[in-house]
């Protein structure tokens, strides 16, 4: 694709074709479960948390397999969205910049740090890094609350494993 292609918008993007897969990240981090019951902060912080580990036991799953360039599309729905809810926030246009560097800088950290937990099939490892990682609800316990994000988000990963490629993307069979 060229650069005036793509300029001139007569060029598919590219994203759409994981978009099915971004929408369903965001499902599954909004599982009332990981507020309720794991006692997660509903709270845009919490959210946030919530969106960027369930992103990174996806984009870690696409990286064992020929999906790289895939999950870098992920992260670039996951700048637009989070530069669309900054914006909506009252951020202005100084400032969204700023602020996806640094979001993107989080989840760089987070991915780097979900990513050997997952890999190595290691729930201690991703307990501390949930604990570290995620913002829970006051009063909640907290090593307890890791612990049951851990073994949720291990759980996502292990099933994300015994998905095709085709089925990852089209998101059809990840519920």
């Amino acid at each position: 694709m060229s650069l005036l292609s793509r300029l001139l918008g007569t060029a598919p993007d590219p994203r759409e074709g994981v978009r099915p897969l971004w929408h369903r990240v965001i499902e599954l981090a909004r599982d009332a479960d990981y507020y309720a019951t794991a006692r997660v902060a509903d709270s845009v912080a919490g959210r946030f948390d919530m969106i960027s580990a369930v992103l990174s036991a996806v984009m870690v799953r696409l990286e064992a397999s020929d999906l790289r360039a895939e999950s870098a599309l992920l992260a670039e729905l996951f700048v637009e969205d989070m530069d669309g809810q900054l914006r909506e926030f009252g951020v202005n246009d100084v400032v969204v910049g700023k602020r996806i560097g640094k979001l993107m800088s989080v989840l760089g950290g987070r991915l780097g740090a979900y990513r050997v937990a997952f890999n190595e099939g290691d729930l201690e490892r991703l307990t501390a890094a949930v604990a570290r990682n995620v913002t829970f609800a006051e009063g909640a316990e907290e090593a307890a609350a890791a612990r049951a994000v851990a073994e949720r988000l291990m759980k996502l990963f292990n099933r994300l494993k015994r998905f095709s490629d085709a089925e990852m993307l089209s998101a059809s069979a990840i519920w």
